[in-house]
């Protein structure tokens, strides 16, 4: 990927007026990290950027947007399909059933998903987050939605309680992810909701302690056709690197030796659970 100068230069070279300013909608523009710990260390770092949805806008930005789509074809998008119960419902309506498992969905205001949109057709999204709030504005849960390789998904509602910023919130893991992580895990989240940044953190543990370390930290950009037109060209075909990264990184792993766990396939292709771990990471 370009370096941050080269980014930077073409961020001022497309610098033509843009008449639509979404409300809540943005662009995100930071880095993946991963750091494994054992039993083998390994580090990688990616600069990407996440679309962060109010799912309200989402229908009028597919209607307004040139270089938006809403379950269609566009040079970036966001189908239906791709995300929640995989039945290209809406995905609002998909989350309140979520968080009605929580005993939150009456009281739901706005939802807001951070994810990777479609880049001519093509997404992986290894983890979407939403963020979702009361109608008197306080965030009242995160759903995390998890997905792998094997077009599985599976969804950690977890409530927020109280104010504290970051959101700390733990789940046990009961979704295979990766062949070089064994099941009985925790995940521990720390997650600065979004605003002119957006942070999601998590340490992911083992019974022996800190296993692997995860992170997607951004700064904030208008979401317009401007912005999306300049990211087409800072990020060429991210979508496509993200899924050949994870390959690369594979076999990066196996040739240090990590050892593997074999996949077992889920009961079904998109499921959920409410997580109530413990908050405060080992």
């Amino acid at each position: 990927m370009p370096d941050r100068r080269a980014e930077n230069h073409l961020y001022r070279l497309f610098s033509f007026p843009e008449p639509l300013q979404t409300i809540r909608s943005a662009l995100y523009r930071g880095d993946v990290v991963h750091q494994r710990h054992r039993p083998k260390k390994h580090h990688l770092r990616y600069r990407v950027f996440s679309l962060l949805i109010d799912l309200d806008e989402l229908e009028t930005l597919g209607k307004t947007m040139r270089f938006f789509g809403h379950n269609r074809f566009s040079l970036f998008s966001v189908h239906d399909r791709d995300h929640g119960s995989l039945d290209g419902g809406s995905l609002k309506n998909w989350a309140i059933k979520e968080l009605e498992k929580a005993g939150l969905g009456a009281d739901t205001g706005r939802i807001e998903m951070l994810c990777y949109p479609r880049i001519l057709g093509y997404v992986f999204n290894p983890l979407t987050v939403y963020f979702c709030y009361h109608r008197n504005g306080n965030l009242s849960a995160i759903l995390y939605e998890v997905c792998n390789t094997f077009k599985e998904r599976f969804t950690y509602i977890i409530r927020v309680n109280g104010n504290e910023r970051p959101v700390r919130q733990s789940a046990e893991k009961q979704f295979y992810v990766s062949p070089f992580i064994p099941m009985e895990c925790v995940y521990h989240f720390s997650i600065t909701p979004p605003q002119e940044r957006v942070s999601v953190r998590i340490n992911e543990t083992d019974e022996e302690g800190p296993l692997l370390y995860a992170a997607f930290s951004g700064k904030k950009c208008a979401l317009s056709d401007r912005s999306l037109l300049k990211a087409f060209f800072c990020y060429p075909l991210m979508t496509v690197k993200i899924i050949a990264g994870i390959h690369l990184e594979a076999v990066r792993l196996l040739i240090k030796g990590v050892p593997l766990y074999k996949h077992k396939p889920a009961g079904t292709r998109a499921d959920s659970t409410v997580a109530t771990g413990p908050r405060t990471p080992r």
